[in-house]
């Protein structure tokens, strides 16, 4: 006898397959089983989605088997193929490319007997054996946000928001909570999401020396920076239960994890929860809907400048607020908090790079044996290189945007494709040999600030150590940490960094942190620059002043031409409701996020004309065949995307709106055939893809 399975393989994003197909299998393999199974010409992993009474019309002639069964790994659960398949449905994308995009790589490799050697080990026990860890004393805010994390039961509580100031002592929060779900059952698995992977391991280091007692094995970390072997083994252990806590960025939010029973969001407004290739999720948004659909799951969020969405949701009633506004140890008026001080650079020297008033900040710094940092969002030398004779600037030939001059290895990169030359001797237009470098990044003010303090010494009579951190000067292995290492142990004097230092790390001996060029995004086209801004500035501000004895002396200097700016009004008295409470406002008047919903249809072309013409096409068949929720929807004629060439690639967008999140959707599912058909029009066959962005963080 013969059963027929609903099973959903990787098919192509952009393939007419968007669902389960249908395969032939001798004996009753039940739901979440891991098999293989041809497609094409190949061999593949897919997942069995759901058993069927009968063929579904296919013939003997058609029906394909089942070419193996991966029966010594556990079966998927049904809470995890929920996940997957809202995942799926809400972000527009087909079921198998969700499904098995959260299957670790290594795993699609593996035949039934390969994976059953892996498996063959020991089986540990994994029962929590309370310890007694010497445990500092929690700050009155602590004990509050703890008693309010406890205080709603049920088997659906609603999610929490830990409003907590930087320094605030969120992860002692964190800390405590995960101890005591692993605490209340012998079986219960935790999950700690961090934005970015190089905050992982300071993390992992902390929880780990935390749960010592729980076995090496029991707290694992998932990100893309692992190994293939690695990032399986720690997802096996988390699909087992053998791993009672797992670390991870975004990916780790759609990990098998059967006992799951609490998620912890660390600086859940980041933008970098939400994927930007393939199936364009917020992880911090699946992690909230993972906690509905899985029993007895409870989910924090935790961020000192918390997203306006789930800042709006605490306002409705939708999440629990629990706040904690001073930081540990504080004893100044602000709760420890850095004071910002505003440079107004109208008032400073001509083409002044920094204030005078901020270099003697530093140079005093120094001479107390204390750190600064030096906040510029920038990386390189200088943003383009020119020539003021012709006009020639550092394009990049296959994007529409400058090559970045680097001047340690002397060439200009484009940061969009990856195109790479040396920099050229003279003008390549017109031969003339003065060209000189715009703008200033991270390496330029770097060689800049050894100018200025030059004749400055240590107390111990040692020159100025200046350090730089970015994306250019952590490439290689092991880097970063050897870096923050040196910072740690007070051998750099002044750091100068992007935003990859400028949130997250607990830096003891920073007192003073200046931001040197916010004003870009003061008056950007994307509405959430002033949120990611103010959010940015707020944690940059965050690193000074971490040590108690040096919080009452901690700044935050911010250099601009617009002092007097609300956001930086807010920034100054550190009044995060205040700065909120009049970006919703705005927000609620032009109907955009969080109180109106939108997606972006995005296509790729040859020309740009090909790619906007796709979009108008299939908004044009949209309205004539009168769709579901499209009274309810308003789609603007396509544009180009702000970067509108990428790798000789044009790109346009078209904006979809709607005050009904499920009128939304209802549109976009009834759309997506329409554009599948629309592609294969003799006009459009140049087209290289299209794709749906839900919930997009720029537009």
């Amino acid at each position: 006898m013969s059963h027929w399975l609903s099973i959903v393989v990787a098919t192509p994003a952009h393939s007419a397959i968007a669902g389960p197909l249908t395969y032939r299998s001798p004996s009753l393999v039940a739901p979440g089983t891991l098999v293989r199974v041809p497609l094409g010409k190949r061999e593949v992993l897919g997942v069995v989605w759901q058993a069927l009474p009968d063929s579904g019309g296919l013939t003997e002639s058609q029906a394909r088997h089942v070419a193996g069964t991966l029966d010594a790994l556990p079966p998927l659960s049904a809470d995890w193929r929920a996940l997957v398949g809202f995942t799926a449905r809400y972000y527009q994308r087909s079921l198998g490319e969700v499904a098995l995009a959260a299957l670790p790589p290594q795993l699609r490799e593996l035949t039934g007997i390969q994976l059953a050697r892996r498996l063959k080990r020991p089986v540990q026990d994994t029962s929590y054996t309370p310890s007694a860890p010497d445990l500092i004393a929690l700050s009155p805010d602590q004990t509050s946000a703890m008693a309010g994390f406890d205080a709603e039961t049920g088997p659906r509580p609603r999610p929490a928001l830990l409003f907590g100031a930087t320094g605030s002592g969120k992860t002692e929060v964190y800390l405590r909570a995960a101890a005591q779900v692993l605490a209340q059952d012998p079986g219960a698995q935790v999950l700690v999401m961090v934005p970015e992977i190089n905050l992982t391991p300071q993390l992992q280091a902390r929880f780990e020396a935390r749960f010592a007692h729980l076995g090496k094995e029991r707290v694992v970390s998932l990100h893309s920076g692992l190994s293939p072997a690695q990032r399986l083994k720690s997802w096996l252990a988390a699909h087992s239960g053998a791993a009672r806590l797992i670390l991870g960025t975004r990916m780790a939010v759609l990990a098998s994890m059967p006992q799951l029973r609490l998620i912890v969001v660390d600086e859940e407004h980041d933008p970098s929860y939400k994927q930007q290739e393939g199936a364009r999720y917020s992880a911090r948004d699946l992690a909230v809907y993972r906690a509905s659909i899985q029993t007895d799951c409870r989910v924090l969020l935790g961020s000192a400048t918390p997203s306006l969405e789930s800042w709006q949701a605490t306002i409705s009633g939708k999440y629990r607020l629990l706040k904690m506004n001073e930081r540990i140890g504080a004893n100044a008026q602000a709760g420890g908090l850095p004071a910002v001080k505003r440079v107004d650079m109208n008032h400073q020297p001509r083409h002044c790079v920094m204030a005078p008033p901020l270099v003697k900040a530093i140079e005093e710094r120094i001479a107390r044996s204390e750190q600064s940092l030096i906040f510029l969002n920038r990386r390189g030398y200088a943003p383009v290189l020119a020539c003021h004779d012709c006009g020639w600037k550092s394009e990049c030939p296959h994007c529409s945007a400058y090559r970045v001059f680097h001047k340690i290895d002397r060439t200009l990169r484009c940061h969009h494709c990856g195109f790479t030359e040396r920099v050229p001797r003279a003008c390549p237009s017109c031969g003339n040999i003065d060209i000189a470098p715009m703008g200033r990044g991270t390496e330029r003010l770097e060689e800049h600030l050894a100018e200025l303090l030059a004749g400055t010494t240590r107390p111990d009579g040692s020159e100025v150590r200046i350090a730089r951190i970015d994306a250019d000067t952590t490439r290689l292995k092991g880097a970063l940490e050897s870096q923050l290492a040196s910072v740690h142990a007070g051998e750099v004097d002044v750091l100068v960094g992007t935003q990859m230092v400028a949130k997250g790390h607990d830096f003891r001996h920073i007192t003073l942190v200046a931001a040197i060029n916010p004003d870009g995004a003061l008056f950007s086209s994307d509405f959430r620059a002033p949120e990611r801004l103010f959010s940015l500035l707020m944690q940059a501000a965050g690193r000074a002043g971490r040590d108690a004895r040096h919080s009452a002396a901690s700044q935050m200097w911010v250099q601009t031409f617009h002092p007097q700016h609300p956001l930086f009004e807010a920034l100054k008295a550190h009044d995060y409701p205040g700065f909120a409470a009049q970006q919703l406002e705005e927000r609620q008047a032009a109907g955009m996020s969080p109180f109106g919903f939108s997606a972006l249809v995005r296509a790729e072309a040859r020309t740009q004309e090909v790619a906007q013409s796709f979009l108008n096409a299939a908004s044009s068949a949209a309205l004539a065949a009168q769709l579901e929720g499209h009274a309810q929807v308003t789609a603007y004629p396509a544009v180009p995307m702000t970067i509108q060439r990428v790798a000789n690639v044009e790109r346009a967008q078209m904006l979809v709106e709607s005050a009904s999140r499920a009128a939304l959707q209802r549109f976009l599912a009834a759309w997506q055939p329409l554009l599948f058909e629309t592609r294969k029009q003799t006009d459009f066959k140049s087209l290289i893809r299209w794709a749906i962005d839900v919930d997009p963080l720029a537009i």
